[in-house]
């Protein structure tokens, strides 16, 4: 493991999606940022992890993804 680097347990990167969706919809880079905000930088989730994360908790059904076409970007929201 690389310095500075954290082994999680199996699921805490579903529990800190959960968590950072509880108060708000919102897509892949704002759970990224949310997750780190919370977390005071302790964890930093990369789009490695993240995305294959979000994929698989849709098709468990505990989130459900849409796309909403805004004036800044076209980004899909998330919602839990």
């Amino acid at each position: 493991m690389a310095p500075g680097q954290t082994n999680l347990l199996q699921g805490t990167v579903d529990m800190m999606i959960l968590k950072s969706l509880a108060l708000a919809e919102m897509h892949g880079l704002g759970i990224s940022r949310r997750i780190e905000q919370i977390t005071k930088g302790t964890f930093q989730v990369k789009p490695g992890s993240l995305f294959p994360a979000l994929h698989r908790m849709e098709e468990q059904g505990w989130l459900v993804s849409f796309w909403e076409s805004r004036k800044t970007t076209d980004a899909p929201n998330i919602t839990s």
